[in-house]
């Protein structure tokens, strides 16, 4: 049985899909102040689909980001005292005390920080919100920070996947599997 091979092959064939940019900077634009799921799923498969595209995709991903970001900050301007009891709820509650904490010591770094890495990004955009952070400094570092990573993975993917393409499709159910098992780990080990 080919799942993941199956799998690839359809996830490639909707990051050609004409309107795989538009649902690209809604994902983009969802994650930075709501959405669980980053915008390098998206992003990855389309720059491997279109590698001539990666930095107009890369530039579509930070941009969207950037005004996710932006929506993130006025939500927690706005309604933070309303949204608290749900972000608790959701398990973000130590991410949310951790982040208030990060913004005490670094202040615009942390933010920077967490454009740039797999830190979930919406905690961070809303508790700039929330402590009303100097709207400029938060959006030229969101700039920097998500747009260094996305032109990165971008670049890289535009650069290499070409040449791996081959390998991951020689040994796409063992990488498929490898995956599964890394998660499922994480998950037994995050829960103990």
């Amino acid at each position: 049985m080919k799942l993941f091979a199956t799998l690839y092959n359809k996830v490639i064939t909707g990051a050609k899909h004409p309107h795989a940019p538009r649902y690209l900077g809604a994902l983009s634009f969802a994650e930075s102040s709501f959405f669980p799921i980053p915008p390098d799923v998206m992003l990855m498969p389309m720059v491997m689909a279109k590698p001539s595209r990666w930095a107009w995709l890369a530039a579509l991903t930070t941009i969207t980001s950037v005004l996710g970001g932006l929506a993130g900050y006025m939500i927690g301007y706005f309604a933070f005292d309303a949204l608290q009891p749900y972000i608790i709820e959701w398990g973000y509650g130590d991410k949310l005390t951790q982040a208030k904490q990060w913004f005490d010591q670094w202040g615009v770094w942390v933010v920077f920080a967490a454009g740039f890495s797999p830190i979930p990004y919406k905690i961070f955009t809303i508790t700039a919100g929330a402590l009303a952070m100097a709207l400029i400094p938060f959006t030229i570092a969101s700039i920097i920070g998500r747009g260094a990573r996305f032109f990165l993975v971008a670049a890289l993917l535009a650069w290499l996947g070409p040449k791996m393409e081959p390998v991951i499709i020689r040994y796409i159910e063992w990488l498929g599997w490898i995956v599964v098992a890394a998660l499922v780990l994480i998950i037994l080990i995050t829960q103990v």
